[in-house]
């Protein structure tokens, strides 16, 4: 049986229901200051249905997720892959310079309107 639904599409982060039960990310002490894109929060509602809260996120590209950016000349950790002494494929952590870090987009968004 189909279930009442306000189903709301949000275009980016300055959506007014995109951060409606997104919890701010806590600050783990390696970073300086909220992600001016996201607001601390890391990532955005993409969709969300008004009535079930049911949604779908859209990762933030300026903070990888994280909700808070590097202000200083600290290096920037990025997520990577490398394969291990047994030849086999393992997340690790790399540290770049802040002005080598790229821009890391989120991928194709899944919430996409259909045309």
């Amino acid at each position: 049986m189909p279930h009442a639904s306000n189903i709301v599409h949000c275009e980016g982060p300055d959506s007014p229901h995109a951060f409606d039960m997104v919890a701010l990310q806590p600050r783990n002490g390696a970073l300086d200051a909220r992600c001016p894109k996201c607001r601390g929060h890391g990532c955005w509602n993409a969709e969300i249905d008004l009535v079930s809260f049911r949604c779908r996120r859209a990762i933030c590209d300026r903070c990888n997720g994280a909700g808070w950016v590097e202000t200083g000349n600290d290096p920037v950790a990025l997520p990577d892959i490398e394969l291990g002494p047994d030849g086999k494929p393992g997340w690790t952590v790399r540290y770049v310079p802040k002005e080598d870090a790229p821009e890391i987009g989120p991928g194709p968004s899944l919430a996409v309107k259909n045309p």
